[in-house]
């Protein structure tokens, strides 16, 4: 079956003082209809940058997306033009940005805001249009629909104005969603209810989800797929059950050893030392080498590639076959 999504050997270059600095580098994945792949990592590590490079949302000025290709649905979207990738987004694949509170406009009215999500591709017709937001907000779960379409941003909860989002996110029923860390600061109450929210939506569509978290509970709940990213790379990637039961790089085992769980009877919670090496320092050889407790001299000077174990990925040179011979 061809994938819904892949994309081969993206690389995104950020300009930082007259140079251009490499951000994000060789990333590859596949997503098929249906599935829910999660990039999880550092705040910090790129994936919102490849999540936004996918649209090409970045600014022009300050960033360069290059790949080999990206097809969605067997089209390489990375050869459109700006106009024809206004086609693709919203109605091809939508987006649920991080910040509900920065991403809607203050002056506009929920409403409003919603009426353009369906009039950007002629999706209803203009008498049509307002009934058609607020069954779309009774979709996403608010209550007394007709009231908050009249009302602003700033007098939603932040759960309300994040269902906004998926509202319009959902508005020009895209194969493909991808969530910018679509819970952060929400309490704990409202993140499982938009959890639920997104899973109960995926099923009914049959779209499939790119979900960008840092929070491992998140990727429990909802993963088929998972992406770990450190350092503008992907260091791993496998199925959610193969990544919980058997972590490979020794980033995500550092990262699922700092979970609190209700069998371990611990004082002090396992942290990664060390910090994540900024855009214009990177090291010549594995980027965290210096964080690595198994780190080799090998490690230091060669960049590992990605090695195929079992059935996931690993960028480690703890799995290359030439050091087992």
């Amino acid at each position: 079956m061809e994938p819904l999504l892949e994309v081969k050997n993206l690389q995104v270059d950020f300009k930082i003082d007259k140079k251009w600095v490499p951000a994000v580098e060789d990333v590859h994945f596949k997503l098929n209809a249906g599935e829910t792949l999660t990039i999880v990592g550092e705040s910090g590590c790129g994936k919102s940058v490849t999540s936004m490079s996918l649209l090409r949302l970045l600014p022009k000025a300050t960033a360069q997306i290059r790949s080999d290709q990206i097809l969605f649905q067997g089209e390489d979207i990375s050869k459109l033009s700006g106009k024809e990738m206004t086609h693709i987004r919203g109605k091809g694949i939508g987006m649920i940005f991080q910040d509900s509170m920065t991403s809607l406009n203050p002056v506009k009215t929920i409403g409003k805001q919603l009426d353009e999500a369906f009039q950007v591709h002629d999706m209803v017709d203009k008498s049509d249009v307002t009934q058609a937001s607020i069954n779309l907000l009774k979709v996403v779960g608010i209550n007394a629909p007709e009231q908050r379409y009249k009302e602003y941003p700033h007098q939603l909860s932040g759960g309300m104005r994040q269902r906004v989002m998926i509202a319009m996110a959902l508005a020009q029923q895209p194969s493909v969603i991808i969530a910018d860390e679509p819970t952060t600061a929400l309490d704990v109450t409202i993140q499982a209810q938009i959890l639920e929210l997104l899973r109960e939506l995926k099923e009914k569509s049959g779209s499939a989800i790119i979900l960008i978290t840092h929070d491992m509970g998140v990727v429990a709940e909802m993963a088929d797929k998972i992406i770990v990213m450190y350092a503008g790379m992907f260091v791993e990637q496998a199925s959610a059950r193969d990544l919980f039961t058997n972590p490979l790089h020794p980033y995500t085992q550092g990262l699922l050893a700092a979970i609190p769980r209700k069998d371990m009877d611990i004082e002090r919670l396992n942290v990664i030392e060390g910090t994540v090496p900024t855009l214009t320092d990177m090291p010549p050889g594995c980027r965290f080498y210096d964080r690595c407790q198994h780190a080799m001299e090998r490690c230091k000077r060669e960049l590992p590639q990605m090695y195929q174990y079992s059935n996931s990925s690993v960028r480690c040179f703890l799995y290359d076959e030439k050091d087992g011979e």
